[in-house]
């Protein structure tokens, strides 16, 4: 047969419109108000002899809709609450990048926002060329321009009809110039590409004096006929060297009260319909390297080639996972979470290896060096789901912050716990070894046992009495700052026992001792009262008064309340359920968390709730799970198949997180539960077996690739075999999954024996 497909075009005031994909124009005479679609069946005759052309089958790059994420939630019913102000969405960005990538070029929407893209606005200042999704990077604002420019008001206004975006390309018409932008990138470059509809005065503005974060200081200049270099620095200096198809005129600056940007004016060519096409290469080292970078990954590159290049590499890192059955829709929602989880952590060192390290020296150590994972979030899941996927990068990671932590003394922390532990141990137990264990090891002992700087905060009250004291705070309102004290004892314990296990792994049976014991810490905030976990004075008495659903910022408890904070321990469930006094009364709470109202408490962290628990932040994401401690397996399902279903395609265009993405762990959570699998307990190498969405998944583990079936049409799961044989418990190790059997989820009772 034929192939047959549809083309869209677009008719505007005799100009040429750019299409979906930013490359097809049409020019016509009728004006319209929007894009006017013309359907028309075009048949492909190949110039072969076989005659007419196949299908082409679609890649997995086809099912990513890198907006997703990107909306905000405004309507009380989804919220939770009825908004005063914008919520916290995903606040991810639909901007180029490759996986784990120096490089992400993508529009700001909004200074200072969490990514510097918001879905609901309708100007675009300039691509920024970092983001991670929480509220800082947005480094080296450029953007194309043409005209007399002021320097408050040059942002233009788009449409989402003239926008679109796939893995490392991105495309938006910017209306108030006339211009098509295109953009792609490599792990250290970015490739700009605009074509102007009237083909005259090519300019590029720079807005270095602004970012996300505060602006130190700044400098372009030009470096050759169509060249130009410069820095922004920030906290670290941002260097970058940029190469156009056209010759600089002349750079100029314009200056408008606090608005100060620069112009970079490009002579005309002889064919004015050229694009202005600029190449540029970014470094934290200097411009030179900046330079290098550019020549040894970009300059030899059309656009297309590095459009293109970019579409491989993400359909390789894809196609680790291959989903078979499902909906379209959780096709699309699944390879779009498991692209977000690919961003953070990003690239620091060029292409020769070098890296400015935590002393800001410049360095080479013959690894990539990389940022520091977003470890309060990503810890849970996605830093596990990196190393089943990425082992070579989750090894540079582990030796990155190895690097800072010889220098500083500790491993890195965040928030409130080191969590690097549980990454290191988990990682090593899953059988990456290629960093110095013993380096990283040494660290994490320092971060248990070590109080001071950098390391764990209130480390030395913790280790003297087993829990940390909460601040006596009259009247604590919902941003109360002070010591988070259950939410850090909760999760220095989990930290122990993470370090714990590396200590046994390593034959260190004296610090193995100590950390084990020190791992029940969290049960001294237990109160047998409420059954939940509470504050308490450096008198130990308990807070009071005490509501357990006032949620706080960091009183008690870290972007949560008493209820959400309630179940974490996921290295202790058998022994956290014993501190209830017994398995029903343990149920019966466990339920309520799901099934009290939650009481329209507006929080910037908290958005979308079952009862109490927030899917919208990360400190109860464990939570469901405990179901299957109490052999309960189908209440946890039902939990999860609510998730997966309701909360990661939210507001009315279908694009909104319930909650932050987090760099990454929204995302990995819907990635592993939609294949049937889930991190409980990230520190020890195995997992939780979950229905997947799908009917088959064929994931590629090191080289080797494991199946996981799902036969039945049920709800929960009734039966599970791996390799033929029968599994009696919910989980399987890593190791067994490194055999390349078949994983069989059986969800009814047809064909059970």
């Amino acid at each position: 047969m034929p192939t047959i497909f549809f083309s869209t075009f677009y008719i505007r005031n005799d100009q040429p419109f750019p299409g979906r994909e930013g490359s097809c124009y049409f020019t016509g005479k009728k004006t319209v108000t929007r894009p006017v679609y013309i359907w028309g069946i075009i048949f492909l005759l190949t110039v072969a002899s076989t005659g007419l052309a196949q299908k082409k089958a679609p890649r997995l790059t086809d099912f990513v809709n890198p907006f997703i994420g990107t909306t905000t939630l405004w309507d009380s019913a989804d919220l939770g609450y009825k908004p005063t102000r914008r919520a916290w969405g995903g606040e991810t960005f639909p901007g180029a990048s490759l996986p784990n990538s120096m490089v992400q070029v993508t529009p700001v929407t909004m200074w200072r926002s969490g990514s510097g893209y918001q879905y609901e606005d309708t100007v675009i200042y300039a691509f920024a060329h970092t983001s991670k999704g929480h509220w800082n990077l947005c480094y080296a604002p450029f953007i194309a321009v043409s005209g007399n420019i002021a320097p408050k008001t040059y942002y233009s206004r788009f449409t989402h009809a003239n926008e679109s975006a796939r893995p490392g390309y991105y495309q938006v018409y910017l209306e108030k110039y006339g211009i098509n932008a295109e953009v792609t990138s490599t792990l250290r470059c970015a490739y700009h590409k605009y074509t102007y509809r009237n083909g005259q005065h090519k300019k590029l503005l720079a807005d270095l004096s602004r970012s996300n974060e505060k602006v130190h200081n700044w400098k372009i200049e030009q470096k050759g006929d169509n060249s130009f270099a410069g820095y922004q620095e920030t906290g670290a200096s941002f260097f970058f060297y940029a190469v156009a198809n056209h010759r600089i005129k002349n750079i100029e600056s314009l200056k408008d009260g606090d608005a100060e940007v620069t112009i970079v004016n490009y002579a005309e060519s002889k064919n004015v319909s050229d694009p202005l096409e600029i190449k540029i290469g970014f470094s934290y080292v200097s411009v030179e390297n900046a330079r290098m970078n550019l020549e040894s990954e970009m300059m030899s590159k059309s656009f297309e080639e590095v459009k293109a290049d970019a579409e491989n590499a993400w359909d390789a890192l894809l196609s680790k996972i291959k989903v078979s059955g499902g909906t379209a829709d959780q096709k699309e929602t699944f390879y779009s979470t498991l692209y977000r989880s690919f961003l953070w952590p990003v690239l620091l060192s060029d292409a020769n290896g070098a890296f400015r390290n935590a002393k800001g020296e410049v360095a080479n150590k013959g690894f990539r060096y990389y940022s520091d994972p977003s470890f309060w979030d990503d810890y849970r899941n996605k830093l596990v789901l990196l190393g089943m996927i990425a082992p070579d990068i989750t090894t540079d990671v582990i030796r990155s912050i190895t690097d800072r932590g010889e220098i500083k003394g500790y491993m890195p922390t965040f928030f409130h716990g080191d969590h690097a532990s549980v990454f290191v141990a988990g990682s090593y137990l899953r059988g990456i070894r290629g960093f110095d264990v013993q380096k990283a090891y040494r660290l994490l002992l320092n971060n248990a046992f070590v109080d001071g700087k950098g390391g764990r905060p209130h480390l030395q009250e913790y280790m003297e009495r087993g829990w940390i004291s909460e601040m006596d705070v009259p009247n604590p309102k919902l941003e109360t700052v002070a010591k988070a004290a259950v939410t850090k004892t909760q999760e220095y314990s989990y930290d122990d026992y993470a370090t714990a296990l590396l200590a046994k792994a390593l034959n260190d049976d004296a610090n193995y001792k100590r950390l084990i014991k020190r791992a029940d810490s969290y049960k001294h905030l237990f109160d047998p009262s409420t059954q939940l976990m509470r504050g308490r004075l450096a008198n130990g008495n308990w807070i009071t008064p005490f509501n357990p659903e006032q949620p706080y910022f960091e009183y008690m408890y870290r972007e949560a309340n008493g209820w959400q904070s309630a179940f974490f321990a996921p290295h202790d469930p058998e022994g956290f359920i014993e501190l209830y006094p017994d398995k029903s009364a343990f149920e019966k709470k466990l339920d309520s968390l799901f099934t009290i109202p939650w009481k329209g408490y507006e929080a910037h962290n908290l958005t979308t709730f079952i009862g109490q628990y927030c899917h919208g932040n990360q400190p109860g994401h464990s939570s469901p799970y405990l179901y299957y401690f109490i052999g309960k397996q189908e209440k946890a399902q039902r939990i999860l198949n609510l998730i997966l279903d309701k909360y990661y395609r939210m507001g009315p265009e279908r694009l909104a997180y319930a909650g932050m993405d987090d760099a990454g762990e929204m995302s990995s959570w819907y990635v592993l539960n939609a294949i049937g699998l889930y991190t409980y307990s990230p520190a020890d190498p195995e997992y939780l077996i979950t229905v997947p969405l799908f009917d088959k998944v064929a994931f590629d583990l090191n080289g080797k690739t494991f199946n996981i079936l799902k036969k039945g049409n049920g709800e929960h799961i009734r039966k599970i075999t791996y390799g033929g044989q029968k599994i009696e418990e919910y989980t399987i190790q890593h190791k067994q999954l490194q055999q390349g059997k078949d994983l069989v989820i059986f969800t009814d009772t047809a064909g059970i024996r």
